[in-house]
């Protein structure tokens, strides 16, 4: 352990020298004769961005410090995937050109300081402008109370706390409720990591404003301690269902199924929690993490709705969870069951998505 935390941070100070050392070139490219005082400055402020990941979570009550270690987080993304680009153009042009090199170092701060502010930007957008996915689901059994089909709005990993914030709800409320949903299903990840910011934020308030019945179940985000209810109460508060392995029907035209997350070591299987419902009945799980899809097929399932993956929320990490997940974003079939994993309402981490979207989900259930 200890190796792995010398190494880790050897790597971490590393990039760190890296960046201050093309931010001080890149100052210099402007003006060669400032004075060494600066980098001195710099230095300082680079240590300091630095720590802003731990001061989330020793200030965990300020919104500050949740913006801070964001903010870090979405520049030190910004600048591993644009600097080592710009550092080869620099080198080549030095190499096979005769241009002045303090030009060439003078254009390349700007190309670069431009892509970081503009795709800085693209990336925020693409995370606080959701947009709405449709998909047509057929399930080839009655409803239980004879309707013909039912409209569900699907959001999960909405991460609701001081990044996700209170106009990020207001506007979760409002594309919800213009759907006119007959149903409303949040698999997973509702907050993020602790409630404090969410119930601080006033989101539980706000969440309340949704005009039809919202049933969720917990990620690995809502971190639930045992014994402890404040969670679960708190969501409740927030006009929710809470399924915490636990089956619903009663007043609904079908038969849900909420999975406590795969993180918690007691969670009853899918084949256990079917045995408490009639087969018969159509059957919706919310499993916040999309695996073992097989095994819900199995089960009976009819329809499986699930986030997590976020699909990798910012590039290149699509790829990965694309590697990791049977089905990572979007639609799949296997046997009788449709899959729907959504990239997720919210983010985590960094306020930014780049290659993703953050979505909202329309499911078109038709019966028999």
């Amino acid at each position: 352990m200890l190796i792995r935390i010398v190494i880790s941070l050897l790597i971490y100070g590393g990039f760190m020298f890296y960046f201050s050392w093309n931010i001080w070139k890149g100052i210099k490219s402007f003006n060669p004769n400032i004075r060494r005082r600066w980098l001195v400055v710099l230095s300082a402020s680079s240590v300091l961005a630095s720590t802003s990941i731990i001061l989330r979570f020793v200030f965990s009550e300020y919104a500050w410090a949740h913006w801070a270690a964001g903010i870090w987080m979405m520049l030190g993304y910004l600048l591993v995937m644009i600097l080592p680009l710009t550092n080869i153009v620099v080198l080549l042009l030095w190499l096979f050109t005769r241009i002045d090199r303090r030009k060439v170092a003078r254009g390349a701060t700007i190309v670069a300081t431009v892509a970081i502010l503009g795709v800085g930007a693209f990336g925020m957008y693409s995370a606080y402008s959701p947009v709405i996915k449709t998909y047509d689901v057929a399930i080839d059994k009655p409803s239980l109370d004879g309707r013909k089909s039912m409209k569900i709005v699907m959001a999960a990993d909405l991460h609701f706390g001081s990044l996700s914030g209170p106009t990020h709800a207001k506007r979760l409320v409002k594309l919800v409720n213009e759907q006119k949903p007959d149903l409303v299903l949040f698999p997973g990840d509702l907050v993020d990591d602790d409630i404090v910011q969410y119930v601080k934020q006033g989101i539980p308030e706000i969440l309340r404003g949704i005009e039809a019945p919202v049933y969720a179940s917990l990620g690995n985000h809502d971190l639930l301690e045992a014994g402890d209810t404040t969670l679960i109460r708190t969501l409740e508060d927030s006009g929710m269902h809470m399924l915490y392995d636990e089956v619903v029907s009663d007043d609904l035209p079908v038969t849900l199924i909420g999975r406590k997350d795969r993180t918690d070591g007691s969670r009853k299987s899918v084949a256990d929690l079917v045995t408490q419902v009639d087969p018969s009945s159509p059957l919706i799980l919310l499993d916040h993490q999309p695996y073992d899809l097989d095994l819900a097929a199995k089960a009976g399932i009819d329809l499986e709705v699930s986030g997590h993956t976020h699909r990798g929320q910012i590039f290149p990490a699509n790829f990965i969870t694309n590697r990791i997940y049977e089905n990572d974003w979007g639609y799949l079939q296997k046997e009788q069951m449709h899959s729907i994993v959504t990239s997720g309402y919210g983010f985590w981490g960094l306020p930014m998505r780049i290659g993703t979207r953050s979505e909202l989900v329309v499911i078109n259930v038709s019966f028999e």
